[in-house]
């Protein structure tokens, strides 16, 4: 018997980070992988919502994707929910095409590095930072020592060389749809149709009624998570959860959420 079309369905959420906390490759992986193979899906559908975080976990989620997708000949579909921002968008560009809400945030194709300068205070107190290394570019933008400009331009070049490589993946993914008349790189972020007008999103669609108007009435859905550790509540545990929730939550406030 001719069985119903299947869509998977992965939920990735969250601030985009290495480690057990944040939404990063390791964590993504298995999903995905299930995603792909089993049922035979006639397509993946990503359900986003992150404001962003490493680069480097975005790209290792948004190029395990492409690879899933070519591999098993699945095409992929990203729902962004409140935000697809900075890593957020770049793992929405690893789709085929990108839905948002009408209220949905996406963009900030840019990078960031912020810190702070303490060597004023430290010295209030009479406390004397000591530093050793064997190598001048050892170390850089030490928080308790004044700030150097050669460390500031080095900063600069690595973020540069970043933000080249996100340009390189917007373009690539969204050639053709992209438009020309605006520079699309700087930060800035687009809502809704906004983002559609300047080719950052195909158009104003949700999960279910979108697949079915793809795949037809009858479709099925099997959705896969992210899941919690049974200990999260727990000593060391509960503390570094709330430190991230906190960290998390401040990444969304930058965009207004």
């Amino acid at each position: 018997m001719k069985s119903d079309p299947l869509v998977a369905v992965v939920r990735l959420t969250g601030m985009i980070a290495g480690g057990p906390r944040g939404l990063s490759d390791k964590g993504a992986a298995p999903l995905l992988e299930k995603a792909f193979a089993r049922g035979k899906p006639k397509a993946v559908a990503l359900v986003i919502n992150s404001p962003g975080g490493s680069p480097v976990q975005s790209s290792l989620i948004g190029s395990r994707i492409r690879r899933l997708s070519e591999e098993k000949e699945v095409p992929v579909y990203a729902f962004v929910e409140d935000l697809a921002a900075s890593g957020g968008y770049w793992i929405a560009a690893a789709a085929d095409e990108i839905w948002v809400d009408a209220t949905s945030v996406v963009g900030s194709i840019g990078v960031i590095s912020a810190g702070f300068g303490m060597h004023e205070l430290i010295e209030r107190y009479g406390i004397e930072r000591r530093v050793y290394t064997a190598g001048t570019s050892k170390s850089m933008n030490d928080p308790f020592k004044p700030e150097k400009e050669e460390d500031v331009a080095r900063l600069k070049t690595i973020l540069e060389q970043i933000h080249g490589s996100f340009k390189d993946h917007i373009s690539a993914r969204r050639a053709g749809k992209l438009d020309p008349e605006k520079d699309l790189f700087t930060g800035e972020i687009w809502v809704g149709q906004k983002a559609i007008d300047v080719g950052l999103a195909d158009g104003v669609g949700h999960l279910v009624p979108t697949m079915k108007e793809k795949f037809g009435e009858k479709i099925q859905f099997r959705v896969y998570g992210q899941r919690r550790s049974p200990f999260s509540a727990l000593g060391t545990s509960m503390i570094e959860s709330a430190s991230h929730h906190i960290e998390e939550r401040a990444a969304f406030a930058r965009f207004g959420l």
